[in-house]
């Protein structure tokens, strides 16, 4: 009970202090974010809520669509716009991809639910194909499609799930450890997460490393190549995976001289904070739940710690003081 209502204000918090930079700077990733951070919370809330004081149908439906759905998804989203004007949105087509491909075999589990899987591995392909298209021509749409994707989507997505009949009584439970599960949903709900989920969790930790590789100073064992498209681009997922690993002595010793750029334990701590809810909402599946609510809380504080420990935000609070000493001023005189 106590680590939801705690991940829940934490979340809430969070998102406030990245819709004020975004009010200050305007970056649409900005925004995306507290949109993602918003649902974190209300994802929490309702887990506190119902361990609190029970569950209810309209709770349930709540959580699984904010909880359980769009948080990766748009926390995923944030950082394709971030990335927009880099190689990412490849790395973007080839994750929602793979979410549509893992809605097609999820949907083996669940009997009457693969002409669902069908429709969503087809709106998977043809925002990769989008995505890969505005890469390779126009980067800076990137963000802006997937956005657009994502947005119909929710639409959808929030309407088949406030209209899915639910198995008595109305929600699931563990009956070990009552943390709540997806299994009063039908199968044609339940394979919807891949693209939502899947895709929004490697955008968010993937795209973390990535910045995190940009910043940092580089020992460079796979130089870039010129190659065909699809190899071009798996090639330089490689590259930055195996570069990034034989980088990290020289970060250590950079940040042990305090010579290491902020950002780039900021983004790692934000990585790692999509990672762990990620592997323990990922066991929630398999009926592993004890440590769902942990890994919900390490998850937003590992990635709030990494907010916290970026330049950029105690740069702007520094600018938000100044700002409102200068108006009481000017409002004084």
């Amino acid at each position: 009970m106590v680590l939801p209502l705690l991940s829940s204000l934490a979340s809430f918090l969070f998102a406030g202090l990245v819709l004020d930079q975004w009010r200050r700077r305007r970056r649409s990733f900005q925004l995306v974010w507290a949109a993602g951070l918003t649902w974190y919370g209300i994802g929490a809330g309702t887990e506190f809520l119902g361990s609190a004081f029970g569950w209810s149908e309209p709770l349930y439906r709540t959580w699984y669509l904010f909880g359980a759905l769009f948080v990766a998804a748009y926390l995923g989203a944030g950082t394709i716009y971030l990335l927009s004007r880099t190689g990412f949105g490849y790395f973007a087509a080839a994750a929602v991809l793979l979410g549509g491909l893992l809605a097609l075999a999820v949907a083996t589990r669940y009997p009457g639910s693969r002409g669902t899987a069908e429709v969503v591995l087809a709106a998977a392909a043809l925002a990769a194909v989008v995505f890969t298209y505005l890469t390779a021509r126009r980067r800076p749409l990137v963000g802006h499609a997937a956005i657009v994707f994502l947005v119909a989507a929710s639409f959808v997505v929030a309407v088949l799930v406030a209209t899915a009949p639910l198995s008595g009584p109305g929600y699931a439970l563990d009956a070990r450890t009552h943390v709540p599960v997806g299994s009063a949903f039908p199968g044609y709900i339940r394979v919807l997460s891949g693209p939502f989920n899947v895709a929004g969790a490697l955008c968010l930790v993937f795209g973390a490393l990535f910045s995190a590789y940009v910043y940092m100073p580089k020992r460079k064992v796979l130089r870039g190549r010129r190659l065909p498209p699809v190899i071009g681009q798996a090639y330089a997922a490689l590259a930055v995976c195996v570069n990034l690993v034989a980088s990290l002595p020289r970060a250590l010793a950079a940040l042990l001289s305090g010579r290491l750029n902020s950002r780039v334990p900021a983004t790692l701590l934000i990585a790692l904070g999509g990672f762990i809810p990620g592997i323990t909402s990922g066991l929630d599946r398999f009926g592993i739940t004890w440590s769902f609510f942990l890994g919900e809380f390490l998850g937003v504080l590992f990635i709030f710690s990494g907010f916290l420990v970026s330049e950029d935000v105690f740069r702007d609070l520094r600018l938000a003081r100044q700002d409102r000493a200068a108006a009481a001023k000017s409002v004084g005189t």
